[in-house]
């Protein structure tokens, strides 16, 4: 992880910031493309299809959802090639777009490293686990000095990539649902998860991100509440996405003030 701190020589990073920014912007707006109707009645086919109206108001709903349950749990997995994978454990909170929690890196042979991490819109931080101090990664984090951290601005990297992603997602108003049917929300399917039933969606298509007739690379779990339970993101060159899974809200959670100041 620590690596990453330092300039990178890949003469792609630039294309590959292009499209980082251009996965945000798929996550935060609904561009209307037009031509496209809402199903206003729900099909008893189990294949893909265009949003019903219903489904298009609870897609909408969901980010004014997580918002609003804020600070929430996550549970972001991300897999970076060759074998290794890193598990980021945390909570945030969007009203300050703040996320703070544990990662652990794994390879093939096993754990590689792990501590904190402390992200927002702009970068993130990284920093040891402070030794003698039990509990969640927030409270971890108050006893870890300013100088500590090590701040960086975001990458293309899947890791950077699902940071930047989740702590956008949550907003203080809904989407307008006939503009994210507009823009090629569609129904995939229904699944459970722990027990409970969510609808998957593939996400609007921001104009420019994908080909016509092609899926976003999000897709959505929101069950008939609104609520968002789960959501990938499929990386070029990577046959496993990453996933970030939302377990609610976490009362006890006070997120640290941003000693990752990237600015």
């Amino acid at each position: 992880m620590a690596r990453k701190a330092q300039t990178d020589p890949d003469p792609r990073r630039p294309r590959r910031r292009h499209w980082l920014r251009t996965l945000v912007a798929i996550a935060v707006c609904g561009t209307a493309v037009g031509g496209l109707a809402v199903y206003r009645a729900v099909s008893d086919e189990d294949g893909e299809r265009p949003v019903t109206t219903d489904e298009a108001s609870r897609l909408a709903l969901s980010r004014l959802n997580l918002y609003q349950a804020a600070p929430v749990g996550v549970t972001l997995t991300a897999t970076e090639g060759g074998g290794v994978s890193i598990r980021v454990e945390g909570v945030v909170d969007y009203r300050t777009h703040r996320g703070v929690g544990r990662y652990r890196t794994t390879g093939a042979s096993g754990p590689l490293d792990h501590g904190l991490v402390v992200w927002d819109t702009g970068g993130l931080g990284l920093a040891p686990e402070p030794a003698g101090v039990d509990g969640p990664a927030w409270q971890q984090a108050e006893h870890v000095p300013r100088q500590a951290w090590s701040p960086r601005s975001y990458t293309a990297d899947p890791l950077d990539a699902g940071l930047s992603l989740v702590v956008q997602l949550g907003a203080d108003r809904p989407d307008n649902p006939l503009l994210l049917a507009q823009s090629g929300a569609r129904r995939l399917g229904r699944d459970r998860i722990d027990g409970r039933g969510y609808d998957r969606f593939a996400g609007p298509r921001a104009q420019g991100s994908a080909p016509d007739g092609e899926r976003s690379p999000l897709t959505y779990w929101v069950d008939g509440d609104g609520t968002l339970r789960r959501v990938t993101m499929r990386m070029p060159g990577l046959g496993t996405p990453t996933t970030a899974d939302f377990t609610g809200h976490d009362g006890a959670a006070k997120l640290p003030e941003a000693p990752w100041l990237t600015g």
